[in-house]
């Protein structure tokens, strides 16, 4: 069979092994998708931390709290967009494994991912709300809203639509990148790849499947994401925000 050419290779692979790359996509979902999701989360905390501005006026537990917070989230941030992400699962991993504490790699994976989302996130969440115009700012004010009414009501609902791009670029940069944590055990679809190509040492065919596979579930998330993101912007205006004027005008 070693005089056989590369598409019989190809498809010979993909005929008997097609259900380890099956197993390892689904796997790589997974992970891509409750780590990202987990990720915007933090990302969102972090990031509202970090535009929080703390001003004489506020109460002594608000000074103290955010005096603390922004600093770590600071630091946090830092260190997880200033280091690469296999480093990082191989550090938190092997370092938990050092520490005596018995954590999967699938759950260890999972962590990892959502940190690093959530550093990434941090920066655009606090990036769309300081692009937003201070006027709406003291708009939300002047109609007697509190910074966290005005933030979640007026300032968030605008800034949205300036973080949900990227958000999708995080999720499908994330399905990429769950293939560097192979080095700790998970059996994505770089991990099954592998598996794959060394039973007849067909690397070079192996990894052409898959790139296929990548490809493939990168453009279904693509034209999903895109759909997605269409509809839930064709309302126009904030009702959050009409409400509080309407109040206001009573």
């Amino acid at each position: 069979m070693n005089d056989k050419g590369l598409f019989y290779w190809v498809w010979f692979i993909f005929k008997n092994y097609w259900s380890y790359f099956l197993k390892g996509t689904v796997l790589t979902l997974e992970i891509a998708i409750i780590g990202t999701i987990l990720g915007y989360v933090l990302g969102f905390a972090i990031g509202l931390v970090q535009a929080t501005p703390v001003s004489k006026g506020d109460n002594l537990v608000h000074k103290i709290g955010f005096s603390v917070l922004k600093p770590v989230c600071s630091v946090f941030v830092a260190i997880f967009r200033g280091t690469p992400m296999m480093v990082q699962a191989m550090v938190f991993y092997y370092g938990l494994k050092n520490a005596g504490v018995d954590v999967s790699p699938f759950l260890a994976s999972l962590i990892v991912l959502m940190m690093n989302t959530g550093a990434y996130m941090a920066e655009t969440v606090r990036g769309g709300i300081i692009s937003i115009d201070k006027g709406q700012f003291e708009g939300g004010f002047a109609l007697g809203m509190s910074h966290t009414k005005t933030m979640f009501a007026v300032i968030l609902p605008q800034a949205f639509r300036n973080i949900v791009p990227e958000m999708v670029n995080q999720f499908l940069t994330n399905l990429k990148m769950t293939s560097v944590l192979n080095v700790i055990g998970v059996y994505e679809l770089y991990f099954a790849t592998k598996s794959a190509a060394g039973i007849y040492y067909r690397y070079f065919e192996s990894y052409i499947i898959c790139a296929i596979f990548y490809f493939i579930i990168c453009t279904v998330f693509t034209k999903i994401l895109k759909v997605v993101e269409k509809k839930a912007f064709q309302q126009k205006d904030y009702e959050l925000a009409v409400e509080y004027m309407s109040g206001a005008a009573e």
